[in-house]
C-alpha cells in the first residue's frame, strides 16, 4: 500500500535543453512541471505560460543546459552494495565507491595477496575477521587456495567473496573452525586432485559454513539504515531513482530498516525488495510474502519473491544443457533440489506472488520455463509478470516459449564486457558465447525485457549497462555476437520503462508523463544523440527524486566507469 503526499498549490517548472521522456505520445520536451512530487505537465516554453496562469509556479533553470531523462530503473540490484564497501575490494577492474573514490584494479594473484597483507597489518584485534569482496580467479592463471590466504594470516579468519557472490575463498582457520576439513557430505567444498580441501567454497550450503564462523562480519546481505543510505548515494551517482533489493530475508529487523529509511525526507530512491524464498520454509515464506504486500509507502514497494536455481557461469556453478562447459568442467550446482524448486514455484504462483527466478545456465532456464508452463496451465493468471533473471544462455526456442507464457527476461548485459573473453575461451566457447545475454533475440521474439548490472557483482551504472547491450564489446574489444546488438533507443527503454514494467511500477515510474513520480536523471549530454560507442561516457550529474535535487559524488574529471579502455579497432567475434 502507498501513502499520498499532502496537496499543495506550489509548482516547480524545470527547464532543460532537452527532456527525453520515453513516452511515445510526447517523446521530447523542454519543460516539466512538478507538484507534490509528481509530474503535473510536460511540454515546451509555450505551454509554460498556461501552467503559470493556473498555478503558483517557480521556474527552475539550473538544468537549462542539461538533459533530463526518466530516473533509471535498476531491476536487478542488491542493497548490500551499501555495506560491502565497509570491507576491502579486490576487483580485477577498478570500481567507484559510493563516496566517489576508486578501488581495485588488481591484475595478479600476487597483487591480491599483497593488498590483503596491507589490510591485515592495519587490524589490531587478532580475532577480527578479514573480509574482502570482488575477487574473481577466472582472470588469473591460477586459482587462489588457502595457502595463499594462510600466507596473509595463519591465525586470523579470512573470507574472500567472489565477484559473483556465489563462491568464497577462505583460509585454514576458517575451515578448521567450521569443521570443513575432511567433510565429504557437503556439496561445494572444493578439493584438489589429491582430495585436499583448497579453501574454495561454492554456493550456499558450503558458503554458509564459513558465514557461521565469522558471524556478523559476513552479514553483508542484512539491511540496516546506514546500508540503505549508502546505497541511495550510489544510486544517485548512477542516475538511478528506482531499484530492487533482489534477495532479502525480509525479517522484522530488515523490514523495520526499510520502512524507517524510506520515510526519511532526503532518501533519494524507491526500492522494491524481493523475499528470498530459499531462506524460508515454504508455508512460512508464502505467509510472510502475503503479509509484506500490506506494507510499504511511496518509496517502498513489496510483493516480489526471488527464486534461486543454479549458480554462476564464470564460477562454473551455472547449470548448462549439453554439451556443457567448453573447458570440460563438470556441470554446475542447484542451490535447491529440482523437486523442491518445482514445488516452490508452483506454490508461490498459486499464492499470487510475482516471481523473479535466478537462471544463469540454459538448463536452469529450461527447467523454470517447464515449471512455469505447468503452473500457468493449472492456475492461469493474467499479468503475472514472472521474470527470468540473468537468463544468460537462453536460446531462441526458449525466448519463443517465454513469449507464449508471458514471461519476461532481465538480461545481464554487463557480463559481455567483464567476462566475455572468459566465456568465449573457457565457459561457453565461441558459438554459445555469441548468443549470451541475447537482447537482439528477445527484441525480435517480442519478449518483454530489461538489462541489469546485478550490483555489487558489477558496477551500478545503467548507461554503461545500455552501452554493453548496444555494442557487445568484451574487455579486450571483441564484438561478441554483433547480431544481438540492441539499437540505442531499445537499450534506453530497457533501463527505464522496460525495467519499470518488470517491477510492476510502470504506472508510476519509467517515463516522464503526467501523474507519475517526478523522478529524473540529469545528464550532461543526450544518450540518444551521442555515437553508440560513446554511450558509456555520458555523465550523470545527479538525480531529481520527487522533485528534489541530489548531486552525484563522482568528481567531474573522473571517468563514469573507470578501467574501461577499448581498442580503436574492435575485433569481430
Amino acid at each position: 500500500m502507498t501513502s499520498s503526499p499532502a496537496t499543495s498549490s506550489a509548482v516547480t517548472i524545470f527547464k532543460a535543453a532537452r527532456i527525453r521522456t520515453m513516452n511515445p505520445n510526447r517523446p521530447l520536451a523542454t519543460h516539466v512541471a512538478v507538484r507534490d512530487g509528481r509530474i503535473l505537465a510536460v511540454g515546451d516554453a509555450s505551454d509554460c505560460a498556461a501552467w503559470q496562469a493556473t498555478w503558483d509556479c517557480t521556474l527552475d533553470e539550473r538544468f537549462a543546459e542539461r538533459i533530463l531523462m526518466p530516473g533509471f530503473v535498476e531491476a536487478h540490484g542488491h542493497t548490500m552494495e551499501g555495506s560491502l564497501w565497509n570491507n576491502l575490494f579486490l576487483g580485477y577492474f577498478k570500481r567507484t565507491a559510493p563516496d566517489g573514490h576508486v578501488e581495485g584494479g588488481l591484475k595478479s594473484i600476487e597483487a591480491v595477496v599483497e593488498r590483503l597483507k596491507e589490510e591485515e597489518a592495519k587490524l589490531t584485534d587478532p580475532d577480527q575477521a578479514l573480509v574482502a569482496w570482488g575477487f574473481d580467479p577466472i582472470y588469473y592463471s591460477e586459482r587462489m587456495t588457502r595457502k595463499h590466504l594462510d600466507a596473509v594470516s595463519a591465525t586470523r579468519p579470512i573470507v574472500i567473496m567472489h565477484a559473483s557472490l556465489h563462491l568464497l575463498n577462505v583460509n585454514t582457520p576458517v575451515m578448521e573452525r567450521g569443521n570443513m576439513l575432511g567433510q565429504s557430505n557437503v556439496e561445494g567444498i572444493l578439493r584438489d586432485a589429491e582430495g585436499v580441501e583448497t579453501g574454495e567454497l561454492q554456493e550456499m550450503a558450503a558458503m554458509n559454513m564459513a558465514a557461521r564462523v565469522v558471524g556478523e562480519a559476513m552479514a553483508v546481505r542484512d539491511v540496516d539504515a546506514d546500508t540503505l543510505r549508502t546505497y541511495g548515494r550510489a544510486s544517485v551517482n548512477a542516475g538511478v531513482t528506482t531499484t530492487t533489493d533482489l534477495h532479502q530475508r525480509l525479517n522484522d529487523d530488515s523490514l523495520a530498516a526499510f520502512l524507517a529509511v524510506t520515510k526519511e525526507a532526503d532518501f533519494p530512491i524507491r526500492i522494491v525488495p524481493a523475499l528470498g524464498a530459499i531462506q524460508w520454509a515454504l508455508d512460512e515464506g508464502i505467509a510472510r510474502a502475503t503479509e509484506l504486500k500490506t506494507q510499504g509507502n511511496d518509496r517502498l514497494y513489496m510483493g516480489l519473491v526471488k527464486i534461486m536455481t543454479d549458480g554462476s557461469i564464470q564460477g562454473f556453478t551455472g547449470r548448462l544443457k549439453w554439451p556443457g562447459y567448453h573447458n570440460g568442467a563438470p556441470n554446475g550446482l542447484w542451490n535447491v533440489p529440482p523437486a523442491q524448486l518445482k514445488a516452490m514455484i508452483l506454490a508461490y504462483h498459486e499464492a499470487g506472488m510475482q516471481m523473479h527466478c535466478h537462471v544463469n545456465g540454459d538448463q536452469a532456464s529450461e527447467f523454470v520455463i517447464d515449471v512455469m508452463e505447468e503452473a500457468l496451465t493449472k492456475a492461469p493468471r493474467p499479468d503475472h509478470r514472472h521474470v527470468l533473471q540473468h537468463c544468460q544462455m537462453a536460446d531462441r526456442a526458449q525466448f519463443r516459449r517465454m513469449k507464449a507464457l508471458g514471461l519476461s527476461a532481465n538480461l545481464f548485459a554487463n557480463h559481455i564486457f567483464y567476462w566475455g573473453e572468459q566465456h568465449y575461451a573457457l565457459t561457453m566457447g565461441p558459438d554459445k558465447a555469441r548468443r549470451m545475454d541475447a537482447c537482439g533475440t528477445a527484441l525480435a521474439e517480442g519478449v518483454q525485457f530489461s538489462v541489469h548490472c546485478d550490483v555489487p557483482v558489477t558496477p551500478l551504472n545503467p548507461l554503461f549497462t545500455a552501452w554493453c547491450a548496444v555494442n557487445r564489446l568484451t574487455s579486450e574489444g571483441r564484438i561478441m555476437g554483433p547480431e544481438e546488438c540492441l539499437p540505442v533507443e531499445e537499450a534506453l527503454k530497457a533501463i527505464t520503462i522496460g525495467a519499470a514494467y518488470q517491477l510492476k511500477l510502470d504506472h508510476l515510474v519509467g517515463s516522464i508523463e503526467v501523474g507519475k513520480f517526478a523522478d529524473f536523471a540529469v545528464l550532461d549530454s543526450d544518450p540518444a544523440e551521442v555515437e553508440p560507442m560513446k554511450l558509456r561516457e555520458v555523465r550523470v550529474l545527479g538525480t531529481i527524486s520527487a522533485g528534489q535535487w541530489y548531486e552525484s559524488a563522482i568528481p567531474a574529471d573522473q571517468a563514469p566507469v573507470p578501467d574501461v579502455t577499448i581498442p580503436d579497432a574492435p575485433v569481430p567475434a
